[in-house]
């Protein structure tokens, strides 16, 4: 029996141990670095989502976030039900590992760039769940802020330590790493002090899924089906909807990535008005901010990611750098029409 094969067998073990259920069938999804993904098919027909999480992980931020996810559910926001345990926690602890089952949700993860209809579908959903989540407790976990608050010198020594590792790991593309750091180090020193004067002061803050990206929307016929993997953390809604709204892949392969963002804000607008004007305004200057001081995917190795799902991250790293020099050059219009957009109320 493979390690494949033997993980298969432990989860069937599992959720008949705990969760009184026979499984069919079980198969590996290969996406995501925190955590062992399982699909499965029970004798009776039921489709579950399995995730296993490592020895390290913290548990009390796993409960956390499926906390937050059913509280959204209870809202009627599209999120998968959680399975309780045979001892009613949402959460199971089971041969040496945590797990946590839920229902699959139709439809699929989206690989390709957004259309107009799914931005727009994203944005109601991430309106109505904003303005849910705005009384909801702030939870302990607090999502980074390095976009506002790293030193640019220290982002750009970032761009160092990223070659040495990328060196020794073999990179197979290390010359043209090199020239996208060499890039990034200059778009740092150049632009990062600009972008943050233009901010507001003050920002709103408030308890979020903080991980709310297409690889966590389930979609179907542009709608989405449903909401999965809730970081659950203090953030910043502007942080969140500029994120999702500039989506790399998107900005990078689409001729309408502006079109597909100003109606995404558009109906984020129609469902949450209340987030200040400025705001909305800046969530742009903000996820040009956060994709400059990020380097996730520039190294891979260090995951252990199977093949596909590795080379999906570069091409993440690859779609950033691109989207980048896009919200750059547009920054300015872009800007214009998100205030069109938040003075009108998203009716523009």
């Amino acid at each position: 029996m493979d390690e494949a094969e033997r993980g298969a067998q432990l989860t069937a073990d599992v959720l008949e141990d705990r969760y009184g259920l026979v499984v069919d069938v079980v198969e590996p999804v290969h996406m995501g670095t925190d955590t062992i993904n399982w699909r499965v098919l029970t004798d009776d027909g039921l489709r579950l989502f399995v995730k296993q999480y490592p020895a390290m992980a913290d548990l009390d931020e796993a409960r956390n976030a499926w906390d937050m996810s059913e509280y959204c559910r209870a809202a009627k926001l599209p999120v998968p039900s959680v399975w309780p345990d045979a001892d009613d926690n949402l959460v199971t602890i089971a041969e040496g590992s945590a797990w946590a089952v839920v229902d699959e949700a139709p439809g699929r993860v989206t690989t390709s760039a957004m259309t107009v209809s799914l931005a727009e579908s994203i944005g109601v959903v991430m309106g109505r769940m904003h303005r849910v989540l705005a009384a909801y407790p702030l939870p302990k976990r607090v999502q980074h802020t390095r976009w506002r608050t790293e030193s640019v010198e220290d982002a750009v020594a970032k761009c160092d330590t990223v070659t040495a590792r990328a060196t020794r790991q073999g990179h197979d593309q290390l010359d043209q790493l090199r020239v996208d750091l060499d890039r990034r180090r200059t778009d740092l020193r150049a632009h990062s002090a600009a972008l943050r004067e233009q901010l507001p002061e003050t920002l709103v803050e408030q308890a979020l899924h903080a991980d709310l990206t297409r690889t966590n929307l389930i979609t179907l016929f542009n709608a989405v089906t449903g909401i999965i993997d809730f970081r659950c953390a203090s953030a910043m809604p502007a942080w969140e909807l500029g994120r999702a709204a500039f989506d790399p892949r998107t900005v990078a392969t689409s001729t309408n990535w502006t079109d597909c963002a100003l109606a995404m804000v558009r109906a984020y607008r129609s469902e949450h008005p209340s987030l200040p004007i400025q705001e909305v305004r800046a969530c742009a200057r903000i996820a040009l901010l956060y994709m400059l001081f990020s380097f996730y995917g520039a190294t891979t190795a260090e995951y252990s990611l199977p093949r596909d799902a590795e080379l999906d991250l570069k091409r993440h790293w690859t779609e950033r750098q691109i989207a980048i020099r896009r919200v750059l050059g547009d920054l300015e219009g872009l800007e214009d029409e998100l205030t069109v957009l938040a003075v009108n109320g998203g009716t523009s």
